[in-house]
């Protein structure tokens, strides 16, 4: 670990090391969909309905956003395969630090590489694209990124500061480039003729996406390594 992970991470630890309280609501707030990705979700809806006479460009630019999103994700996971696997620090004993309710990590985590952040890789990509519709509700999406997904998850020792530091760059870069507009504007209106089109279908599956995309695909990557081991 180097010395900016070391020095930042040192401090985290110390910060709530004599609450419990202050523990268990970190780790709560780590678990929680609500404090990752519901509210600005929820806000892409809001977006996405507000009337007005750029409501094309809105529109646009929620599917780009989300398609950055999922862009971000898989990009995440991608490095996280082809880079030299990194412990993450919560198992890696040459760390000398107590990390809280150790027992109640995910021990699958074990396996996965710490380096890049695939939750800051996703959900820093749908602040920063909340940000260039809204600018004030953006700053308080990139806030609650910050706050309640990336801090909680170095405190927990899921990964180092550098980790998250760089799955966030990885978001705000997909967005960035996602969201311009020859891009947007040679992906996006396929997407919109088909909600204008086929409204009922269209509404239905974007639930579904809205809901794994909360979840970051639990389901769906736990159901992939339960076939992956039968086989």
């Amino acid at each position: 670990m180097n010395a900016f992970d070391t020095s930042v991470q040192t401090w985290l630890v110390h910060i709530g090391a004599s609450s419990v309280i202050f523990t268990h609501a970190v780790h709560t707030i780590a678990d929680f969909y609500l404090t990752k990705g519901l509210l600005p979700l929820a806000v892409l809806w809001a977006i996405w309905f507000k009337e007005g006479d750029s409501q094309q460009w809105r529109r646009e630019m929620v599917v780009a956003i989300l398609l950055s999103g999922l862009a971000a994700f898989v990009l995440g996971r991608l490095f996280a395969f082809a880079l030299p696997f990194r412990l993450r620090p919560v198992y890696d004993p040459n760390i000398h630090l107590n990390f809280a309710l150790v027992t109640e990590t995910g021990k699958f985590l074990r396996f996965w590489s710490s380096f890049p952040s695939d939750h800051a890789a996703l959900w820093m990509a749908i602040a920063v694209g909340i940000f260039l519709v809204w600018r004030w509700i953006g700053v308080l999406a990139i806030l609650q990124c910050i706050v309640f997904v990336c801090l909680p998850r170095v405190y927990l020792g899921l990964h180092y500061p550098t980790d998250v530091i760089g799955g966030a760059a990885i978001g705000a870069l997909t967005v960035l480039l996602v969201t311009r507009a020859p891009l947007r504007a040679r992906v996006a209106p396929f997407f919109l003729r088909f909600m204008q089109h086929w409204p009922a279908l269209g509404y239905t599956l974007a639930f579904l996406f809205f809901f794994e995309l909360a979840t970051m695909f639990d389901e769906p990557r736990m159901l992939a390594v339960s076939v992956l081991k039968a086989l």
